[in-house]
């Protein structure tokens, strides 16, 4: 059996705590769970909580800020290795999965928001979390927007596109059909496009 390094080690600690505190939260809230409940859940002690995140508050942001990243990865992944044509498709399909497959994604989501929104002192961490993958989907915007400012903007109204058409098809399947989000995104660049061309 193979030994793990100490960094080995912590990295899996770290991830098991990410994945117990995402079934906590979107069972019970953000207020509604406790250090206690996720660290048993990961199969640790509240110690590693602590020595890993800070505590729940910290542990959760840095979930959505995980969860949000991998998700914009995805997404680079999928137009890296679809032909152009295919990508919107692609990036449905993408959408479909996390709704469908990924019942935490959108209660994380709304409940992080509510908290926020609830507590302000909260609000500036969670906006400084969530720029990291506002960041990155702005740089794979930019490949086909060059405008920088633009590119932002798009990445901006994408992230709510995201979100808004996940938590619709979480509550109404037959609303958000597999395909619309491509056919959105390709209206909403279009739309860019056509607009950026007006004299």
């Amino acid at each position: 059996m193979t030994r793990l390094t100490r960094a080995e080690a912590k990295a899996r600690t770290r991830e098991r705590l990410l994945d117990a505190a995402a079934r906590v939260f979107a069972q019970k809230g953000l207020a509604g769970a406790s250090v206690d409940e996720i660290a048993e859940a990961a199969g640790y002690s509240i110690g590693a909580v602590y020595s890993n995140f800070g505590g729940k508050e910290q542990l959760f942001v840095e979930l959505l800020q995980e969860r949000a990243n991998d998700r914009v990865n995805r997404a680079a992944e999928i137009i890296a290795e679809a032909e152009p044509a295919e990508a919107n498709g692609a990036l449905g399909r993408l959408l479909v999965e996390v709704a469908d497959k990924d019942a935490d994604f959108a209660p994380l989501q709304a409940e992080f928001w509510l908290y926020a929104v609830r507590n302000p002192e909260l609000m500036e961490t969670y906006a400084e979390r969530m720029r990291e993958p506002r960041r990155l989907l702005t740089d794979l915007v930019a490949r086909s927007v060059p405008d920088a400012e633009r590119a932002g903007e798009l990445s901006s109204i994408v992230i709510a596109l995201f979100q808004g058409l996940v938590r619709m098809r979480r509550v109404d399947p037959d609303s958000v059909p597999d395909e619309l989000f491509g056919r959105a995104l390709r209206w909403l660049f279009t739309g860019a496009e056509a607009d950026e061309e007006q004299p």
